[in-house]
């Protein structure tokens, strides 16, 4: 057996040189010797290859160093589960975190290889879908940032999401093949894996004295082994580890049936296994597709807590003092399970009673909530749930029982608010409500906005919150900086830190600073210039992929998320019809130029928004190729829209679209990474608009339509929204040119039904608030005519933004949540 060393008896590494001298020896070395290549012949993708290494080699040194100071400080851990992290691609964000990419550039330099080429070589880690991942890996990064000891836990999916191709205007989905040669970042740990079961059956034994035990035997397991990703935070001031999980069958093939010639059955289990981490959201139209996702949040939940539990109990004699040491997030519903799960390991393998177990879990979890979408607040069907996890069907009844007991006798809840409260929703099918099960296994249950989180209280948990008043808190979202500042847009960040200091680096709020410079003269000048390169490098990309020529002197407005009918991207596009018929019947008038791009992705099986895609891709169509239109407007759909892209888009914006149906959009950031670049908001009153709006002046950002009150009021007292559409002559038109196929003349009837939907119901208050937003953006118009006026404020959103990091909202969440 080999001695175990212990911490204190490593030496520390000797620094690694920064010269770009000895990192371009370590370059060649890592080239020669890990991947097995001479230098004369080396390819892009292998300099890109070594160039991580040789980062990846100092970050260690710091990662080791920082988990070598947590077990010595006995400081509390965090660990985030999240079933999304869109990370993006890495390397840029390690080096700059390091302070290492002037001196990265300069050594490859020296050996003729470009460092902006290769670093376009390297693939987005397709780990998540929008808004949700992309906060999780902004909070993974801050927490390294803020020194708070974390891990992220999550799906190391082979395919992620899906690749979006835009066929005849249609969305394609197509594999995402971000591992096919590897993944030079992470580190597998063979020794941390662990069995997960589903099915089966449940035995109980009686261990006298009015004892049981109860013995869950699967009928299925699979083995989640761990991949480590070091997460460097600023200065390197601490690297956390993201752990993603990986499934594997017990035994990858078997024999006896390859041996008689059932080949493709011989690998039955191990695709099973495999299938839990391909694809990020499997669509769940079928029965099927219901299934996986309970496995695949089943599967990772498992594997973390049985990981957190085992990493516990190497420092600590029992789990009497787990809520002292661990606090554990829930980045929505989709690791809920967890609460059952910690019951289950706690009791069942670890021999706690039913209510110490309970205790010790409702002190250690806490919930973000992200939605109040009643399809987002994640159900499944007791049945499926019952024959899948059938112990923690037990555990949840007996949640359930302990809470609805409480509420009817210490609360005195009438049975509306007792139905509202359990977590079994008895109407029609029964389902095991996971938002709830999150709820009450929680010690704290936050909102990602202030009108979200107030929303929460009078809405989706207002029973919950009667029964728990202080467990809900708001934590209003951020975004990193270094990403989506010092990365995306370093013309900008270069002029910040010339014009203020470098302090606003380690402290966004610094950022108010700029606030003397927005009616500089001088200052607007060069702002602007940098705006129109960003813009010139967004043009050459639309060029490149689409064929489409745009005027970088044009007005880009943008609007890049999830395509949802609540993001209202149907809005835009009714609009853009309607000054299109405007522009080509008025064109004596001095219209502004403009540029409507689109990005984002629809849910395979949400064919109203596939529908949405395809009707922009069809007016963009009729718009951009109409000589009357004179190229005063355009539209453009830029598919497979990731990170890397957004790095792009964000950067060159004029105009930022957030205009959700007030109410329904729980926070945005992506509205924060706009503004932080310099441009003005269009909005509705939702989400973290509206603490934007309070933060960067009113006037300078453009809000319109119903506030979240009055869409709720529309809503109950009865919407009519044909008398809205047949009163608005612009709106009229523009409906009945989609609905009669002016733009889809080989298929007239394509839109008809997404067009009756406004007509009939209005659901999303798109006719409701037409009028508003049309008129809105003609008053964007006359602000850009005033060059001056507009990047006053485009500077004063910049200069304002600095609260919206998320160092701030992770310094909120460990003070106030996870005493940390």
């Amino acid at each position: 057996m080999m001695n175990r060393v212990s911490a204190n008896e490593i030496p520390a590494p000797a620094p690694r040189s920064t010269e770009p001298s000895q990192l371009a020896t370590e370059l060649v070395e890592r080239l020669k010797y890990r991947i097995g290549k001479d230098p004369k012949v080396a390819k892009p993708h292998d300099w890109l290859t070594a160039a991580i290494l040789v980062v990846r080699d100092r970050i260690t040194d710091k990662w080791m160093d920082s988990t070598r100071r947590t077990y010595a400080t006995g400081a509390k851990r965090v660990y985030y589960l999240s079933l999304e992290f869109l990370i993006g691609r890495l390397m840029r964000d390690a080096m700059t975190n390091i302070g290492l990419m002037d001196e990265m550039r300069e050594a490859l330099a020296s050996l003729g290889v470009d460092i902006d080429i290769i670093a376009e070589l390297e693939p987005d880690a397709a780990l998540g879908n929008g808004g949700l991942g992309r906060l999780a890996a902004c909070f993974i990064e801050s927490m390294a940032t803020t020194d708070v000891p974390a891990y992220g836990y999550g799906i190391r999916y082979v395919h992620g999401l899906f690749r979006q191709q835009i066929a005849d205007g249609w969305q394609v989905e197509l594999p995402e093949t971000w591992l096919a040669h590897g993944n030079p970042w992470e580190f597998e740990r063979r020794e941390s894996s662990y069995e997960i079961g589903f099915g089966g059956a449940v035995e109980t034994l009686d261990l006298g004295e009015g004892k049981q035990r109860f013995v869950w035997k699967p009928a299925e397991r699979v083995i989640a082994t761990a991949y480590d990703t070091p997460a460097v935070g600023w200065r390197a001031k601490r690297v956390n580890t993201l752990r993603l999980w990986a499934s594997n069958p017990i035994d990858p093939i078997l024999l006896d049936a390859f041996n008689a010639g059932d080949h493709i059955g011989a690998l039955r289990e191990s695709n099973k296994a495999e299938s839990l981490t391909r694809v990020l959201y499997p669509a769940d139209a079928t029965p099927a597709g219901q299934e996986l996702r309970l496995r695949q949040e089943f599967f990772f939940s498992s594997a973390s807590l049985q990981d957190i539990l085992r990493r516990h109990l190497q420092q600590y004699p029992d789990f009497s003092s787990l809520p002292d040491a661990v606090a554990i997030q829930l980045n929505d519903t989709h690791p809920a399970v967890s609460v059952a799960e910690l019951v289950r390991l706690l009791t069942d393998m670890h021999g706690l009673n039913f209510d110490t177990a309970w205790d010790i879990t409702r002190r250690t979890f806490s919930y973000t909530n992200h939605t109040l979408l009643p399809e987002a607040l994640e159900s499944w069907p007791v049945p499926l749930f019952e024959r899948l996890l059938p112990r923690h069907m037990q555990i949840v009844y007996a949640i359930n029982a302990k809470i609805l007991i409480e509420a009817r006798k210490e609360q005195g809840a009438d049975d509306q608010s007792v139905r509202n409260i359990s977590l079994i929703e008895e109407g029609g099918e029964r389902r095991v409500r996971m938002g709830n099960l999150a709820f009450v296994g929680s010690h704290s249950v936050n909102g990602v906005s202030a009108l979200h989180t107030e929303l929460m209280k009078e809405t989706v948990f207002a029973d919950l919150h009667r029964l728990y008043p202080d467990r809900i808190n708001n934590k209003t979202n951020g975004i990193t900086p270094r990403r989506w500042l010092m990365q995306c847009n370093p013309g900008l960040f270069n002029l910040i830190r010339e014009s203020i200091g470098d302090a606003f680096e380690d402290d966004a709020e610094q950022l108010k600073a700029l606030d003397r410079f927005a009616g500089d003269a001088a200052f607007q000048e060069r702002f602007a210039a940098i705006k129109r390169e960003n813009k010139v490098r967004l043009a050459n990309l639309v060029q490149a992929r689409l064929g489409v020529r745009l005027d970088p002197g044009a007005m880009f407005d943008i609007q890049i998320k999830r395509i949802h009918e609540y993001k209202r991207q149907l809005l835009n596009i009714v609009e853009a019809v309607a000054l299109y018929d405007q522009i080509r019947s008025r064109p004596e008038l001095d219209w502004v130029p403009r540029v409507k791009l689109f990005a984002g992705k629809a849910a395979p099986s949400y064919h109203n928004a596939k529908l949405i895609i395809k009707l922009a891709n069809d007016v963009a169509r009729v718009i951009n190729n109409d000589p009357a239109v004179r190229g005063l407007l355009k539209v453009v759909f830029v598919p497979n829209y990731n990170v890397s892209l957004a790095e792009v888009m964000v950067p060159a914006a004029d105009l930022s679209e957030q205009i959700s149906t007030a109410g329904m959009e729980a926070s945005g950031t992506g509205n924060m990474k706009f503004a932080l670049n310099g441009a003005l908001t269009i909005g509705t009153l939702d989400g973290a608009n509206v603490e934007m709006r309070d933060h960067v002046g009113a006037e300078n950002i453009v809000i319109f339509g119903m506030t979240a009150d009055e869409v709720a009021r529309v809503r109950a007292e009865g919407h009519n929204p044909r008398a809205i559409i047949e009163g608005s002559p612009e709106l009229s038109q523009a409906l009945s040119a989609i609905s009669s196929g002016v733009f889809s003349p080989d298929d007239r009837g394509r839109f008809a039904g997404l067009i009756d939907g406004l007509y009939n119901h209005d659901w999303f208050m798109v006719a409701a608030d037409f009028d508003a937003y049309a008129k809105a953006q003609r008053d964007v118009d006359a602000l850009w005519t005033d060059g001056a006026a507009w990047n006053s404020k485009a500077i004063l959103n910049t200069a304002r933004m600095g609260w919206f990091s998320s160092d701030r909202t992770i310094r909120q969440y460990a003070t106030e949540i996870w005493g940390a």
